[in-house]
Parts: structure tokens; sequence; C-alpha cells
């Protein structure tokens, strides 16, 4: 079949994608930024890619017309607090115009499991988008699902992040509420099984593992799984507000994600039954078991995808080319240089930067300054990065955003989401006289922005040559 992937290099669509191929499928995938599109060579070479935003304005010439299948997998509820559900919308009706003129057969919808009559803003919207894309011309199959429990969903390193951390946790009473979690395997096995099932054309799924437990029961079987105890006090006086400062301040998840789980969570999420995995003869997996096949999955370095990766989780902007060019005038550098021997090895080096390897020379400031910039509302040094050799243009490295990861050319390139007043790129190039450049850029806002880069000079002395030293050694 010729499928339509939405949503292509998000958490779900990269899981997605490899399983597709491997079922013989043609994938064309739908991105804002072919660029950001994390996959190896050669499974670039056996898809078709297409950049759209389904804000602008529609061109439908821009999709084959011979699909007979798509999986909408847009979601903007990291992007926002205030307007995601309008963005939402609009999605959905640019997706239906454009392929309307298509002969496409089926679009298969993850949505959210909705349950009560006063539903968050989140699953409202999700509801919202199904009702929009029932009006196209195509047979419609959506599957709800709850918490989806995989390496690198938020839901899971929330948990983990929370659990890993804190022996001892104060919690508002959101965590007594129910919900129905679901293996990323499983939410796979789904999404591939519908695929040309007409007896799931134009229904609507619960899909969820055998598991019903509370946010509590979910928080004490993963410490049982990682083999520790964990104390869990609730109370009733945590607003909404302080409990999403809560969750931004003790885990990896951006405020805005932190807002809206906050509003979801309050909301029982449990299947209403399990007509679909009767119908596709699918055993889901228990909620330990879920966990554990992540952790299998982190051992073995093998993280296909995590949401920390989307720019929503930082405070770039969705078009990186704007920040590729690093300025030459107004600005402050400092630079460095170092002749190397084993220009292989630095490039590994320079690749492995970051995350649990760090950053080659005085952690303990960068986790300081990491934990001033969480107080300050960025990102702070949590979100590490998904793979520990691995790096793709648009994800996430600590604070920093990659604009350019290009062996080939021996550059590396990173752009700072830390708060402060200017805008900072940080460089390593190798060139042909095997000579290490390391440049660190910063183009400042005013007085406070000089004032902010020459307060922090002496502690660059130290950082900056430490660190290149250490990527030099072989």
């Amino acid at each position: 079949m010729k499928i339509l992937l939405t949503g292509a290099n998000g958490y779900i669509g990269m899981r997605l994608l490899p399983r597709l191929l491997e079922l013989g499928h043609e994938v064309i995938c739908a991105v804002r930024d072919e660029k950001r599109l994390s996959i190896d060579k050669k499974t670039r070479g056996r898809i078709q890619v297409v950049e759209i935003d389904f804000l602008e304005e529609v061109d439908s010439t821009k999709i084959p017309k011979d699909i007979d299948a798509a999986y909408y997998l847009i979601h903007s509820m990291t992007s926002s607090i205030d307007d995601f559900d309008e963005k939402e919308a609009i999605t959905a009706k640019s997706f239906n115009e454009y392929v309307s003129e298509t002969s496409i057969q089926q679009v298969i919808y993850l949505s959210g499991i909705v349950n009560d009559e006063k539903l968050s803003k989140h699953l409202s919207s999700r509801k919202n988008v199904e009702d929009i894309l029932y009006q196209g011309r195509f047979n419609l199959t959506v599957l709800r699902a709850g918490i989806i429990v995989g390496s690198g969903s938020s839901s899971f390193e929330i948990i983990r992040d929370l659990c890993e951390k804190l022996p001892f946790m104060i919690t508002p009473k959101w965590v007594l509420t129910k919900s129905q979690p679901i293996a990323i395997r499983d939410v796979i096995n789904f999404l591939t099984g519908v695929l040309g099932n007409k007896d799931t054309y134009n229904e609507s799924f619960d899909i969820g593992g055998p598991d019903v437990l509370t946010y509590k029961e979910m928080l004490h079987k993963y410490a049982e799984v990682r083999g520790f105890k964990n104390w869990i006090l609730t109370v009733p006086i945590m607003t909404p507000k302080l409990s999403s400062y809560w969750l931004y301040f003790v885990t990896s998840t951006s405020y805005k994600l932190a807002v809206n789980l906050v509003d979801s969570m309050k909301m029982e999420v449990v299947a209403k039954d399990d007509k679909l995995q009767q119908l596709l003869g699918i055993k889901t997996h228990t909620y330990p078991q879920a966990i554990e096949m992540a952790f299998k999955k982190i051992e073995q370095n093998l993280v296909l995808s995590s949401w920390k990766d989307s720019i929503a989780s930082g405070r770039t902007s969705d078009d990186l080319e704007k920040y590729i060019q690093v300025p030459k005038y107004g600005v402050l550098k400092d630079v460095k240089k170092m002749s190397i021997t084993d220009e292989d090895e630095v490039l590994e080096n320079i690749w492995r930067i970051g995350g649990k390897q760090g950053w080659y020379y005085g952690d303990w400031l960068w986790k300081i300054r990491g934990f001033l910039d969480k107080l300050n509302g960025g990102p702070g040094l949590r979100r590490g990065r998904t793979n520990p050799d691995k790096i793709f243009p648009g994800d996430a490295l600590d604070f920093w955003r990659v604009l350019l990861a290009d062996k080939k050319s021996k550059r590396l390139l990173l752009f700072s989401e830390m708060r402060m007043p200017g805008e900072a790129w940080l460089e390593f190039k190798i060139d042909n006289n095997n000579t290490l450049h390391q440049v660190a850029t910063f183009r400042p806002k005013g007085l406070r922005g000089r004032l902010y880069w020459y307060s922090v000079l002496p502690f660059h002395y130290f950082i900056f040559g430490g660190m290149i030293r250490n990527i030099s050694k072989t």
C-alpha cells in the first residue's frame, strides 16, 4: 500500500515508520522540515519526504494522488497552553483538504480515551479533531489511547524522573485518578493491525493494556520493577498551577506540556471495552512488562525517538534555518583551536557530547547553569540526549538544539535554548590541517546582554579551555 505518514518525525511516527517499511508498504513522510527527520541514510533512501505545514495555506500538489491510506499523527499539545486546540482544528481541516483529491481509502487517527462528559482541554481538542476528520472523503479509523509507556515517551520519562529522583513524594490528589497505560509496542501493533481492515472503517476504538491503575499505583509499580521502594503522600491543597510547576521542576517536561498534562490527569482514562483487541487478536503487555521493555531499549541504546526532541520542548521556533547562519557582526566570541592527532576519535568525542557523557569539563558548573535556567523557565539540562553517539539536526542536546550535524564536513553546530539576554551558538569543526576549532558566539540583546557575557567570561576561560583540551584527547 502507498501510505501517507503525517507527524513522521514525532514520537509515534518514528516508531511506526520502520514497521510500515518492514511490512512492505511504500511510505510518504509528511514533515514541516525535512532536515529534522532523524533517520539513517538507508531508511531515507526507502521513503519519499514532503514538506508540509498544515497550519499554512493548502497546496494539494505536494501529496501524490494515488495514496491508499494515511496516518494522522499531528498533535499540538506541547506547543502552547492557550491556543493548541485552535491549531489542532486548523490542521485537521487542512488535512481533509489536502487528501480530498486523492484516491485515499482510509485514515487512521491516534487520539485519546474520552470518558468524562466534562473533558480536559487536551481531550476535548482530540475529540474535536476526530469529528472534523469524520467529515473527510475517506473511511476513518480512530484509536483512542491513554498513557503510552515506552522509552522516550513523555509519560514514561515523567514517571521515570519522579521515581528515580524522589524516593519520597508529596503529590496532588490527581495521582489517585485511574488510567489504563499501554505499551508503545502494542500501540504500533494496533496502528498496523487496522490498516486496510474494513471491519474498522468509520469506527472508534479504545485501546489499553490489561492493567487499570491510579497514577500513584503506577509510580509504586515503577519503583517495584526497578528494585527500590518509594513513599507517596497525597495532599488536597496543591492547585493545578502548583502541580504544573512541580512537574516542570522535578521532571524533564516543558512547562507548556506540564500544564496540559495536569489538566488531563484529573480525568479518568480507562478503555470502555477491548473490542479491537478481540477483533485483531492482539495480546497486550502489562504495565510492568512495558517498563521492562522500555529499559531494554534504553540499555541497548536503541531508543528510536523521544518527545524531548520536539521543537516545543525548548524555545526555538520551528524554522531552524533562521539560526543556522552564525552572525559575524555585533557579536561576542570565545574562539579556541587545537591541533589533533586522531581526527576520527576526536570527531567521535564531539558526537558524544552532552547527556550522560557531559561537557568534558566542569560538569558541575554546567549543572548549576542548567538549574538556574530551569528556575528562569528554560529547559535546563534534564532533556539530555536521545542517543549517546548519534545526532541529527533538530535534536535536543541538554539546553542546546542541534542545527547542523555533518560528519562528512566534520562540523557540529548547536544553538542555545537557555533563557538569556541574547542568542548563543556553539560550534565544533575540524579543518583539513587536523585542527579542531571550537567557537562560542553570543549576540547580546542590549546592555543587559553585554553585562551577562562579561559576567560569565571568567568561567568561559576555564570551561571552554578545558572542553577543547579533553575533546582533543585520544
